[in-house]
């Protein structure tokens, strides 16, 4: 997935508008997980940038989407850059 999102709506709230951002984010990580990965992979992982735009997208893992949303909110930009690539990958040992 990669979106530019509006952080503004109007007769929406900033907040709002945000929290339906990260629901559309979270929806596509939940359907790229049902997907079963290629043959001899195990899981897939997740390449995530979130920026002002695509030129200044910083890389973040799955779990810091939503705060980096939030952080580029704060600056006062007028859209967010999300961009998500699911990537067959094995488990890792936890051990």
């Amino acid at each position: 997935m990669k979106k530019n999102f509006p952080l503004q709506a109007p007769g929406k709230d900033d907040a709002r508008v945000r929290d339906k951002i990260r629901h559309e984010v979270n929806n596509y990580v939940r359907r790229s997980q049902r997907k079963p990965p290629p043959e001899g992979f195990a899981i897939w992982e997740f390449m995530c940038k979130v920026g002002v735009s695509p030129d200044q997208a910083e890389s973040k893992a799955i779990k810091e989407v939503g705060g980096a949303i939030d952080t580029v909110a704060q600056t006062g930009a007028p859209a967010v850059y999300v961009e998500i690539v699911a990537v067959p990958a094995q488990r890792r040992s936890s051990g």
